[in-house]
């Protein structure tokens, strides 16, 4: 799945290198691109258990008319979160941030914004 702000296609988020190793969870790779920032994840944990990403993003498209405040959903071992904001003029930011390594001594974070129009219905799929 690759998402682009669309009024700078070289701001982004890919979920890539997807594999699972049991039937309790998926595996990938979490990229933020922005001008001079490259940041990746290589090992994003999806549990089957929890309310995923797919599910979080279609309820947002099915409010697309608009909600109040912050919504979010990260991955159990907060390595990687997206929140989303609803903006006048129609706009949704969809801020997304990866955290390798996120306890760790020497942890990092870096997170890019990606501006939706409220209504396209259409949810990227990994």
């Amino acid at each position: 799945m690759t998402l682009r702000y669309h009024d700078n296609s070289s701001v982004g988020v890919r979920l890539c290198e997807r594999y699972g190793l049991d039937e309790d969870s998926v595996r990938y790779a979490g990229e933020l691109r922005a001008p001079s920032l490259t940041a990746c994840a290589d090992d994003v944990v999806a549990w089957a258990w929890g309310s995923g990403l797919e599910a979080f993003l279609e309820a947002l498209a099915s409010d697309w008319r608009g909600w109040d405040g912050e919504r979010s959903w990260e991955t159990d071992d907060t390595d990687l979160a997206v929140s989303a904001v609803l903006r006048s003029g129609g706009y949704v930011g969809l801020t997304w941030t990866v955290r390798p390594w996120p306890v760790s001594d020497g942890g990092w974070a870096a997170s890019v914004t990606t501006w939706l129009e409220a209504g396209d219905h259409e949810v990227p799929r990994g």
